[in-house]
């Protein structure tokens, strides 16, 4: 049966070809005189006991599932909201989150969920499908502008829509033919669409708060959650703080009265304020202080490897950089076994930009590394010996000495000089989307386990193609999942330089308990308790 023929839900009366002037409706008032009293009420809740306190790197921009885009973001959004399913702590396939169960149709083109009939939002309200409906129609608005638009790509018309080829957001495979039922058609089998379903920007929000304002400090404690906790104060640059909720379906296994996530300018604050006692988890360590706490017995230091690239983006569109012999120079110049042993201390050196090992991933080609090489290339660029080469400004978001290194190496080899600047996370990433920059330190960090995402974001038009380069080979490729081929192409033509794969080294108190977190920076806050 039809998309359409199924849409009978919170949608099924928008069959209109003016959808994306109206975007969604706002039904405020009543419900958000009945969310704004819950939040007060729980304001004057007795003080929780069992508190934990985390470390908050970078302020969030918003915590709208749909338009978040950092880690720090979606460390608060999986604490307050639950997709469909969620990742597995322990690897492999999903667990089942607001929905029980699923099944999926021979052909692998239609997933049919069924929701928890306990499954509430943090005012009692019941979860249903027109909530998870009204949530991806609005991550399709093109005026929505979310930044992982892409995620709903494998639905049925849902790029059509997305791009302006559909007027009609009922054509879109997303059905409700019951509150409880969502029926969601793919374009064509996708073996990583559960995976997909799992990850951050699946989680809904409540259909009276789609549509409306995005979720940020000053409407904060009047937005609805249906996840094992509920916000109850955000103080931006001070401290974000949640509370258990009552209405979670599985809140007999929430071990926690609250967490607060407590706002850190740099690692050796974070690291100050654990060894005073304020610090329960930390988000990283300095780099300097890693051999001291490895030598600890028992040690607080915990290491994640991450399936996590930290690379520079290089802005395509801008001389020299337009230039793949330009590109290519720079990368070859680098030393990266002696940046993770000397400099990052931790990690794996990235002679290609895919981790090996990031859904069944195994990469085919290496990037060689050869100084004589990078001059040659630099030199038929018409810059011999670095002369007549602007000095370009390379960015980033975090204070690292790996870009302190990387600039002395180009100087001793290339004899280019580029200059640092660091800025706020929030505006480092409005720059790469805007391509107001040179080149820019980033990490790719993938939404779900499979080679596809971060390979995905580099195709042309894709919201995350940060150097702005456009293949038509790598698109086919990518396509054609393909994904050792484009993975190649890409250390050829060179719009990015990888430079090492990514570890979270981490302070955890002894009083933590069951602490889990995997390869793709999900935390998993059900089972942890604190002594």
């Amino acid at each position: 049966m039809s998309a359409s023929r199924h849409a009978t839900g919170f949608f099924a009366a928008l069959r209109m070809t003016d959808f994306g002037r109206r975007a969604l409706l706002c039904f405020l008032g009543f419900y958000m005189a009945i969310s704004s009293g819950c939040s007060k009420r729980a304001a004057s809740a007795a003080p929780a006991e069992k508190i934990l306190r985390i470390s908050q790197r970078n302020e969030p921009a918003t915590l709208d599932p749909q338009l978040a885009t950092l880690p720090d973001e979606f460390f608060i959004i999986r604490a307050l909201g639950e997709g469909l399913l969620v990742p597995n702590p322990d690897g492999g396939a999903p667990l089942p989150g607001a929905a029980e169960r699923y099944e999926v149709s021979p052909d692998g083109l239609i997933y049919t969920f069924h929701l928890r009939a306990n499954a509430k939002w943090s005012n009692g309200d019941p979860v249903t499908t027109y909530d998870f409906q009204a949530s991806y129609f609005e991550a399709l608005l093109p005026m929505r502008a979310a930044p992982k638009a892409s995620l709903f790509f494998p639905i049925k018309n849902a790029k059509a829509f997305y791009e302006g080829k559909l007027s009609s957001i009922i054509e879109v495979g997303i059905a409700t033919p019951d509150k409880h039922t969502l029926v969601i058609t793919l374009e064509e089998p996708n073996a990583d669409f559960l995976s997909i379903v799992a990850s951050g920007s699946w989680i809904p929000r409540h259909r009276d708060n789609v549509g409306c304002q995005q979720i940020g400090p000053e409407n904060a404690t009047t937005r609805l959650s249906n996840g094992p906790f509920i916000l109850i104060d955000w103080k931006p640059n001070q401290h974000i703080s949640v509370r258990k909720s009552p209405h979670y379906w599985d809140a007999a296994n929430v071990k926690l009265d609250g967490i607060r996530f407590l706002a850190m300018d740099n690692g050796d604050t974070e690291e100050r304020a654990f060894r005073a006692g304020q610090l329960d988890v930390t988000m990283a360590v300095p780099f300097t202080k890693l051999a001291g706490y490895r030598a600890e017995q028992p040690s607080p230091l915990r290491s994640v490897p991450l399936s996590e690239t930290r690379y520079i983006a290089l802005n395509t569109t801008r001389p020299p950089l337009d230039d793949a012999r330009v590109r290519r120079a720079l990368a070859l110049a680098l030393d990266r076994q002696t940046l993770v042993e000397k400099v990052v201390l931790t990690g794996q050196p990235a002679f290609n930009f895919v981790p090996a090992g990031l859904g069944d991933f195994t990469p085919t080609a290496r990037l060689a590394e050869d100084t004589d090489e990078a001059r040659r290339l630099l030199a038929a660029a018409g810059f011999p010996g670095g002369r007549g080469f602007p000095r370009l400004e390379l960015a980033t978001w975090v204070n690292s000495p790996v870009l302190e290194a990387v600039q002395q190496r180009w100087r001793r080899e290339l004899g280019i000089e580029v200059a640092l600047a660091q800025r706020e996370a929030r505006t480092h990433l409005a720059a790469l989307a805007g391509g107001d920059y040179a080149m820019a330190f980033m990490t790719a960090i993938p939404d779900y386990d499979s080679a596809a995402d971060l390979l995905t974001q580099l195709t042309t038009g894709n919201p995350g193609n940060y150097p702005h380069w456009h293949d038509a080979g790598f698109d086919r490729l990518v396509a054609a999942s393909d994904w050792p081929a484009a993975d190649k192409l890409l250390i050829e033509a060179m719009p990015l330089i990888p430079l090492y794969f990514n570890a979270q080294n981490f302070l955890v108190a002894p009083r933590v308990k069951n602490w889990r977190a995997d390869r793709l920076w999900t935390r998993f806050y059900r089972g942890v308790s604190v002594e």
